[in-house]
């Protein structure tokens, strides 16, 4: 059939038009037209999605005036209010708080750094292979049941002061660096586990593929295993160093002016307990942006095992 050039232009025409209200419709840059029951569905889907937007924000201001109402009509409020929530005491206790806290971020930073690679090397040594590792095998492993079992708070006063009392040449009696080495040698035996899982978890066939290519244990276990290890515990390497930032408070047991330390040489002042509250809202302050990246990166690495990426 010979098609004539009027017709070539009308059914150009018709096409463009198409193409015009397919792109109003939704049309994606392929051509590809969704269905009208995919277009409701997913309009279904935003729709639940604000309502329980909206029913969790009302949900939330209910029961925030539930409790205010609660609290504010206890008996003993306005006494709680003058003791624990004095605007007095909270502007005079903010700047000494602050001053206490870079103690404690230094605590964190120094003591985070040894805590990695103290737990890396007691983790490496539990998982040493052969007869010959055995003793190193059973210091590790005494090691991390010891530490782990003993409360953090009796290791820091056994570190704080016990050292100084047995007076020893060249040892030093700060109660910052002993306070940062209790928190160290605790800390550790908890990151050492952490990183041991990670090693454990790793399948033999790696190591095994590994060692048919010609590297030798040490190199394998470098190359091939730690980075897969380390990756795979991230998360809970930083649960453990959220946990730690908080501990570091601890290091006043010891006369360390710290933030908690700060806080209480204004509460002995003024037998107001205010500060207490100001130095807790700092240390929440700084956790929480530490929380919400591990919880990012944990939900960054569940998709990539979702979708198979390396992990």
């Amino acid at each position: 059939m010979t098609v004539t050039k009027g017709e070539s232009a009308r059914e150009g025409a018709d096409d463009k038009g198409d193409m015009t209200g397919g792109a109003e419709d939704g049309v994606v840059g392929d051509g590809y037209v969704p269905s009208e029951r995919r277009l409701e569905r997913e309009r279904y889907k935003r729709a639940r999605a604000r309502r329980a937007t909206a029913i969790a924000a009302l949900s939330t201001l209910v029961t925030a005036a539930v409790l205010y109402l609660v609290v504010v009509n206890a008996p003993g409020w306005p006494r709680t209010k003058e003791t624990f929530f004095s605007a007095q005491y909270a502007r005079e206790a903010f700047p000494k708080v602050l001053e206490g806290l870079w103690l404690n971020v230094r605590l964190l930073l120094i003591c985070g750094v040894a805590v990695l690679v103290l737990g890396m090397l007691i983790a490496v040594a539990r998982t040493l292979r052969g007869p010959v590792f055995f003793p190193l095998r059973a210091l590790a492993a005494a090691y991390t049941d010891f530490f782990r079992g003993l409360p953090l708070i009796i290791n820091l006063m056994i570190v704080v002061l016990g050292v100084p009392a047995l007076r020893l040449q060249g040892v030093t009696v700060d109660p910052v660096l002993l306070g940062g080495t209790a928190l160290t040698l605790t800390y550790s035996a908890y990151v050492a586990e952490v990183f041991r899982a990670g090693i454990e978890s790793i399948h033999p066939s790696q190591r095994a593929a590994a060692r048919s290519l010609g590297l030798t244990n040490r190199q394998a276990l470098r190359y091939v295993v730690l980075p897969q290890a380390v990756r795979r515990q991230v998360p809970p390497l930083l649960n453990d160093l959220v946990s730690l930032q908080k501990d570091t408070g601890l290091v006043s047991i010891g006369g360390a002016v710290d933030a908690v330390r700060a806080a209480d040489i204004i509460v002995g002042r003024s037998l107001n307990y205010t500060p207490y509250i100001v130095a807790g809202l700092v240390f929440v302050a700084l956790t929480i942006p530490m929380t919400r990246f591990t919880d990012w990166v944990t939900a960054r690495m569940d998709r990539q095992r979702a979708q198979g990426g390396s992990i």
